[in-house]
């Protein structure tokens, strides 16, 4: 079988065309990035990863480098591309982007056996009721609805074994248009303009994941995060090293400077500039931090200060 070594060393003649000749090339890398429970299904990977390629012509226009490396971080992680939605592959200028799925986190934490987790999304006419605080929970009875444009939150719901509360998160679409628009850099191209609802789940999920017992699988999942929503295909060296990000690692363009316009906050604007100012209070950008705190209330201003070193007179 041949290796991705022999890939490299190949004058460029010889090296397989086209994305489908590279996978049956080298299927073996394939098997081998898979976690070694799921080696004996390396015939369906490559099946479900032929038909996520096929299913969308503008792949075939990738670089398939860039194909190949997304269908091994999938593998590595044991997740099937497309079809029961753990992972997707999207084109964006000629190379492909491996997008984590909500079903993908699910599946993930579910399988360290620690917690599990779930998602929902709130149409109009859904009944739908919630509470934070010390007693949380959420209700939700649908009524059939399933039209994205009538879609008006999403929640999710994670239960850490030997927790008596669950771990909630609901999102109303304002504020997931508004996450959109901040996190986004690359404007209409983004995958969420053709699957907001994955991605309206999955912003819901990935609060409460932050707060479920990580495991190595998930912490690489939450960084790739930061690659999907720029775009950025992964390199195929990358990919077989497993150098894309630390794990748990955000890229630093999220923590934003905050505008200086002085407006009052609504509530869910107030709690989101909170978690800004944590993150980051976290990762010692203690003047961002700040920055953040004084566009709050002084009582939650004083919370992210109490975070913060002394500034130096």
């Amino acid at each position: 079988m041949a290796n991705l070594t022999d890939f490299k060393d190949a004058k460029q003649d010889d090296k397989p065309k086209g994305f489908p000749a590279l996978l049956d090339a080298y299927k073996g890398e394939v098997a081998r990035a898979l976690p070694e429970h799921l080696r004996s299904n390396i015939e369906r990977y490559t099946r479900l990863a032929l038909t996520c390629f096929r299913l969308n012509p503008k792949l075939a226009e990738c670089d398939p480098r860039s194909v190949f490396a997304a269908v091994i971080l999938s593998s590595q992680l044991g997740l099937e591309l497309g079809v029961m939605g753990h992972a997707y592959l999207v084109p964006y200028k000629g190379e492909a982007t491996f997008v984590p799925g909500w079903r993908g986190y699910v599946d993930l934490v579910h399988r360290a056996g620690r917690a599990v987790c779930w998602t929902g999304a709130v149409f109009e006419g859904d009944d739908f009721e919630y509470a934070m605080g010390d007693a949380p929970y959420v209700k939700h009875k649908p009524h059939g609805e399933d039209d994205v444009a009538k879609l008006t939150h999403t929640y999710a719901v994670g239960r850490v074994k030997g927790l008596e509360w669950p771990i909630i998160e609901v999102f109303p679409r304002v504020k997931i248009e508004r996450h959109l628009k901040r996190y986004n850099r690359v404007g209409e191209k983004h995958y969420a303009h053709a699957n907001f609802e994955m991605y309206a789940r999955k912003i819901a999920l990935l609060q409460v994941v932050k707060y479920l017992p990580a495991s190595v699988e998930i912490g690489q999942l939450v960084a790739l995060e930061g690659a999907a929503d720029s775009s950025r295909s992964v390199e195929l060296r990358e990919a077989i090293e497993g150098t894309v990000l630390t794990p748990y690692e955000e890229p630093q363009e999220k923590l934003v400077a905050p505008s200086t316009e002085t407006m009052p906050m609504t509530a869910d604007e107030i709690e989101e500039v909170m978690a800004l100012a944590y993150d980051a209070a976290r990762s010692k950008d203690f003047k961002l931090a700040r920055e953040y705190a004084a566009k709050l209330p002084e009582a939650k201003r004083k919370l992210v200060l109490d975070l913060c070193p002394p500034e130096k007179s």
